[in-house]
């Protein structure tokens, strides 16, 4: 362990997946992050992976990362260093990576609206440097990180950083999924299968998947889904208002982030519903009012705060919520061009999750 221990604190930069511009990735060496502010830790990524909003950043979508910027916002490493007013973490911590960073203290944070901090919210991967690289720093890191057993496997509560608390609060929670509800979820990628996870510990009578990609529906069918709805020919509405003999679904969660995604939720929604918008939306859509406007319909947009994550640790610790299946491909953190381009051709490749390696050498 000390020669870890050494080969770790003796480097000076590293290797990191850097953003130039949309379509535009570099695997390359940066400086290693030191300490910046005495609430900041310095976290060595033992694993990470790559959201689907990376892939909106890839392409465009979200302004706010700009040229330069170490990607990624989700990862369980080892604290390595920790500034002097870090009070719940010390060296060699094995620890979760949230994907959002919060003060606790804000007037946002004291509503639990955490992804809306003053001084934090999307931080990593967004505004400052992520966790796709070989080491990361957190700031507040009492408030943005989750402690965890030596035991716990990392590939399941790396699930955690962002795509399972997202599924629950953004989709689920939102959507207000009660018992006997009938729930659509439009777009069964690993955001949407999230959903699909955590809108089953509600009960509902019916949970509808509707995907382009065969295989993901398949998937989706052997995560709990009772019914699979293909939209590959343009006919997804058709067959939903069928499947409800013409009433339509109690939640819509719109897990994609396009236009025709949100119109499939606008089409199916019954009255007294409600949508609930996950998807990142680079582009506007139309919303139709002129059918919705007496139909008691609520529609929500959120960023995930993640509040629910240590709710979900427990519960994957305790085997009731099995995360690791989300794993479809593995690569050591140094094959990470050859992750994106795998999860950027996920029909074809067969992708959900792909996850990144990052052992130390000997290992």
């Amino acid at each position: 362990m000390q020669h870890h221990a050494d080969y770790a604190s003796n480097k000076t930069s590293m290797k990191a997946l850097v953003f130039h511009g949309p379509n535009s990735l570099a695997w390359e060496d940066r400086p290693k992050p030191k300490i910046m502010n005495a609430t900041d830790a310095i976290i060595r990524i033992t694993t990470t992976t790559i959201c689907g909003t990376d892939l909106h950043i890839l392409k465009g979508d979200v302004p706010t990362v700009t040229d330069g910027r170490i990607l990624g916002h989700e990862g369980v490493g080892i604290v390595e260093e920790v500034g002097t007013n870090v009070l719940n973490f010390r060296k060699g911590d094995k620890i979760l990576v949230s994907n959002i960073t919060s003060c606790g203290r804000c007037s946002f944070c004291k509503k639990e609206m955490y992804s809306h901090c003053r001084t934090g919210g999307w931080l990593l991967g967004n505004s400052i440097d992520g966790t796709q690289a070989e080491y990361v720093r957190i700031p507040l890191a009492d408030t943005g990180l989750h402690m965890l057993t030596p035991e716990v496997d990392d590939e399941a509560v790396v699930m955690l950083s962002c795509i399972l608390p997202t599924g629950l609060e953004c989709g689920a929670l939102s959507g207000q999924v009660k018992p006997g509800d009938v729930v659509a979820i439009v777009g069964a990628g690993p955001v949407g299968l999230a959903a699909l996870l955590t809108a089953q510990l509600y009960s509902p009578a019916d949970i509808i998947m509707i995907d382009i990609d065969d295989h993901r529906l398949e998937v989706a069918l052997s995560f709990g889904a009772t019914k699979i709805v293909s939209s590959s020919d343009g006919r997804a509405v058709e067959r939903i208002m069928a499947l409800t003999q013409g009433a339509g679904v109690d939640v819509a969660i719109e897990a994609v982030g396009l236009s025709t995604t949100f119109d499939i939720c606008q089409a199916i929604i019954a009255p007294g519903g409600r949508i609930a918008n996950v998807g990142v939306h680079g582009k506007s859509v139309e919303l139709h009012l002129e059918r919705l406007w007496s139909s008691n319909i609520t529609l929500t947009t959120r960023l995930v705060d993640a509040s629910t994550t240590p709710m979900l640790l427990r519960m994957v610790q305790s085997g009731r919520l099995d995360a690791k299946k989300l794993v479809s491909h593995r690569f050591r953190l140094a094959e990470i061009m050859k992750a994106y381009d795998t999860f950027s051709n996920a029909e074809k490749q067969h992708a959900l999750k792909v996850v990144l390696n990052n052992a130390p050498p000997g290992e």
